[in-house]
């Protein structure tokens, strides 16, 4: 496996690996806010200082990180591997490639937020040293409220 850093003109490989992966929240309530973002909204994120890695395998796209730099800390979001991939170890080697750019932008901690109802999420993050720190209610603007964990890992 590759894991490379993603520029604009990698929206759309961004964009599908995220749709794939999202899929699965489809019907749960409310749906991930991830499905309504766009390959123009992917593109201008990553005009305005959001970063990506994606991960190959045989030159083939199969997962994706989206962070951003915060202070002392490496904020990461819509971690994505592709449905067919999933259990294969991808999403730890790009938590891993996190750590590692992290760790060269001397940054001291790596973040998340997690739907406490997506508890496989919060397994695997925890079995890779990141501890929740706060709990809260996210509020849709549909009237929709989320329950959240922040999780974070010291480095």
């Amino acid at each position: 496996m590759v894991i490379n850093p993603a520029t604009t003109s990698g929206a759309a490989v961004i964009h599908n690996l995220m749709i794939q992966a999202f899929l699965e929240y489809k019907h749960e309530t409310p749906p991930s806010s991830a499905l309504d973002e766009s390959v123009q909204s992917v593109s201008d994120a990553l005009g305005k200082g959001e970063k990506a890695l994606i991960a190959y395998e045989e030159n083939q796209p199969v997962g994706m990180v989206r962070f951003r730099l915060k202070n002392e800390g490496l904020n990461f979001y819509r971690l994505s591997v592709i449905p067919e991939k999933q259990g294969l170890g991808i999403a730890k080697e790009l938590l891993k490639s996190l750590e590692d750019y992290a760790n060269k932008a001397e940054l001291s901690t790596i973040l998340c937020k997690v739907r406490m109802t997506v508890q496989k999420n919060i397994q695997l993050y925890s079995s890779l040293g990141y501890a929740v720190y706060d709990e809260e209610v996210v509020h849709k603007p549909n009237g929709m409220n989320i329950k959240v964990v922040s999780m974070e890992k010291k480095l």
